[in-house]
């Protein structure tokens, strides 16, 4: 079986779609169920687009490619896709999930789940740390261990 391929990405364009994340979600929270409705709508497609597409697709990659890379010195190393495209999986569950609790009227579920990814947005955006490629990479090891 051959190996997956991958075309390898700036570790800096994940981290700008963090911190346009966490600036969406956090004035979604702010603004609560109904009047936040629209900005989780466009996260929650920007989250699909990244994770049923790839990241070249996800709205802020493109823009940091498109606006903002062209103004940086070259990334000193490139990295995997595969983790932060499973993080953009796993805020697509979560925006999935405070959808769900702000149409069905379910306050404290659309208040958690926003939270939640805002929280990991956070982190990835502010500390340079991502939960959700942190997630993948410890499926790789656990899979990697049980098939051993």
């Amino acid at each position: 079986m051959a190996a997956a391929t991958f075309q390898p990405i700036d570790p800096r364009g994940p981290r700008f779609g963090a911190a346009v994340t966490a600036v969406l979600l956090g004035v979604a929270l702010v603004l609560g169920p109904a009047a936040g409705l629209w900005l989780l709508v466009v996260q929650t497609i920007a989250f699909a687009a990244g994770a049923l597409l790839g990241l070249k697709y996800q709205p802020w990659g493109w823009l940091y490619a498109r606006f903002v890379r062209p103004r940086l010195r070259p990334p000193t190393d490139l990295e995997d896709p595969r983790p932060p495209r499973f993080a953009q999986a796993v805020g697509l569950g979560f925006a999935v999930l405070a959808l769900v609790g702000a149409l069905a009227g379910v306050a404290w579920l659309f208040y958690v789940a926003v939270g939640l990814a805002l929280a990991a947005a956070l982190l990835n955006a502010v500390f340079d740390f991502c939960l959700g490629c942190e997630l993948y990479l410890l499926g790789r090891r656990l899979g990697a261990k049980a098939a051993a």
